[in-house]
């Protein structure tokens, strides 16, 4: 199917293949025509599926063709829950824009860098921002735009923005949008709390689900290996020295900005280019950090879960996981960093003995049983602990409703009644 059969005008389509894009991925092919016709859409689908475009280029299309205003007043809005991703978004959104004959103005706008560029920015107005929702609300606070005039809104990564860390935030720009307007949200995964959410602000809307599909499913080897936890630095040395002709760059997950810290530091010492990536770092060096992994001048980056949601890195052969994500959802978004747009990858796991129930739970969620491995001279030698956690969750969220599940529960049930739901504040 070609990108001009789904209604794209030609400047778009040209846009597209300018892109890499010689045909429509799946959640393109179904959400582009269904977010022209002027409908709400929940879009999912794995990462690395050009899940940006799919928004992106109808929006374009549907801002540029409308009656230009008097003044710039917001038309579009884009939410994005990471400064890293808000940047990527904004960059796609302009590669695509400056092929119109229509001139669109675009602002990208987010924390940890001073206000002041951004207001400028939007002095005139704007007809789209990407912004992370703490700044978007301090640029209201300031004066610096209004949401009133908002005809579409996206949430990118829409599971994780409507997490309990920005679920405040999201109700307060909700209430400064129009009641009307079109609802796009697109994420990898739409865990079942989080969609009885989503769905309590959309309306008829076009629900695309491309996860199942054999031939969307990013080709990434998975591997599993055990080995004691106080040894997990000593091997990834050791596979990094192995592999170093072959991975040209590693991104690694790790559980606190204290364990990126130590683990780079550990590894630089030893001849290994290799930095952190934690949200305590500032914003311009995160910035700086990622162009350069990009350009293949660090070999690696030890990050925590900040790094985990839809960061874009071309070509990224290994993720590894030093320390096991928290849920299968996290897992999902981690080695989706690698094997995207077509591309294949190796996604490789630490395992000890005291968190094989933890993966267990993990791969019994994502439908996976992987065999496990070990390395010659760094065989585990550890036993699990007595298990404590009576639920057999693995330390992991498991069938008993946690805290933030009652929670969303409530926020859900209010979505449809139109009560508030209780808190304890």
């Amino acid at each position: 199917m070609p990108f001009d059969s789904l209604g794209l005008a030609p400047a778009l389509v040209q846009a597209a293949a300018r892109s890499g894009y010689a045909a429509p991925t799946a959640i393109q092919a179904a959400a582009i025509p269904a977010i022209l016709q002027g409908r709400d859409v929940r879009g999912s689908a794995q990462t690395g599926s050009g899940k940006t475009a799919a928004f992106s280029l109808p929006l374009l299309q549907r801002l540029a063709t409308e009656r230009p205003q008097a003044s710039r007043r917001v038309r579009a809005l884009v939410l994005v829950p990471t400064r890293e991703l808000a940047a990527q978004v904004g960059e796609t959104m302009q590669g695509f824009a400056q092929h119109l004959p229509e001139r669109l103005k675009i602002v990208v706008a987010f924390g940890g860098v001073s206000i002041n560029p951004q207001m400028m920015s939007l002095r005139g107005g704007a007809d789209i921002v990407v912004a992370t929702p703490g700044r978007l609300l301090d640029l209201v606070e300031h004066n610096a735009l209004r949401l009133d005039a908002v005809a579409m809104l996206v949430l990118d990564e829409a599971d994780r923005l409507f997490d309990l860390g920005f679920a405040e935030e999201l109700g307060r720009i909700l209430e400064l949008l129009p009641k009307r307007r079109q609802n796009l949200l697109f994420s990898a995964t739409f865990p079942s709390a989080i969609q009885a959410l989503a769905d309590g602000m959309l309306h008829d809307p076009a629900v695309v689900d491309v996860q199942g599909e054999p031939d969307t499913a990013p080709d990434i080897v998975q591997r599993v290996i055990e080995v004691d936890a106080s040894r997990r630095t000593q091997l990834l040395r050791h596979l990094l020295k192995q592999h170093e002709n072959e991975w040209d760059r590693v991104l690694v997950f790790v559980a606190t900005q204290h364990a990126a810290q130590t683990v780079a530091e550990k590894l630089y010492r030893n001849g290994i280019y290799a930095v952190p990536f934690h949200g305590d770092i500032a914003q311009r060096t995160r910035t700086d950090i990622l162009s350069q992994f990009k350009q293949s001048r660090w070999d690696v980056v030890i990050a925590t879960d900040l790094a985990a949601r839809g960061l874009d890195i071309a070509q990224l052969p290994v993720v590894i996981n030093y320390d096991l994500p928290r849920s299968p959802t996290d897992y999902t978004h981690r080695i989706g960093r690698t094997g995207r747009a077509g591309e294949s990858g190796l996604a490789i796991s630490f395992v000890s003995a005291s968190t094989e129930a933890h993966f267990r739970l993990i791969e019994k969620r994502q439908g996976l049983r992987l065999p496990r491995e070990r390395v010659e001279g760094f065989e585990p030698v550890e036993v699990a602990p007595p298990l404590v956690d009576a639920s057999g969750t693995g330390g992991i969220k498991g069938k008993r409703p946690s805290k933030k599940d009652k929670l969303r529960a409530a926020a859900a049930k209010a979505a449809t009644t139109g009560d508030a739901p209780e808190t304890n504040d």
